[in-house]
């Protein structure tokens, strides 16, 4: 083979290494929205789309063989699934969080109604004189 097509072959095989790397990336992020580790799944996260904004750049200029564009489908469907998956996992936290918010809001609304000092009660001894009914 010729430089220029080792060359051309090695930047195909970068490309479907980087989505390797995002594919693995994405089944990490998977595990812990099943964990509900969430610190950590924005933390990956941020990695996660500089990965993307790379593989993007290399991408574009890359041509790609038949053979490697078959694989980069294969990994890209692995890679959406896993995206799947975690938004499930996500829209799940979103609801709970948001029935958290309710019940919040609920209690202060209850507290202010009825207690902490919103409701004083008023003494009657200086409104009524003494002797009239």
């Amino acid at each position: 083979m010729t430089e220029a097509g080792d060359a051309d072959e090695a930047a195909q095989d970068a490309v479907i290494a980087g989505y390797r790397a995002l594919l693995e990336c994405s089944e990490r992020m998977l595990a812990l929205a099943r964990e509900a580790d969430w610190a950590a799944l924005v933390e990956l996260e941020a990695d996660y789309v500089q990965r993307v904004e790379r593989l993007a750049e290399r991408d574009a200029i890359q041509a790609l063989s038949r053979e490697a564009q078959v694989r980069k489908a294969e990994l890209l469907e692995g890679i959406l699934e896993n995206d799947l998956e975690i938004r499930r996992h996500l829209e799940r936290r979103r609801d709970e969080l948001g029935e958290l918010l309710g019940t919040s809001q609920r209690q202060r609304d209850l507290q202010r109604a009825y207690g902490g000092g919103g409701g004083r009660v008023l003494g009657a001894a200086g409104r009524f004189a003494r002797g009239e009914p």
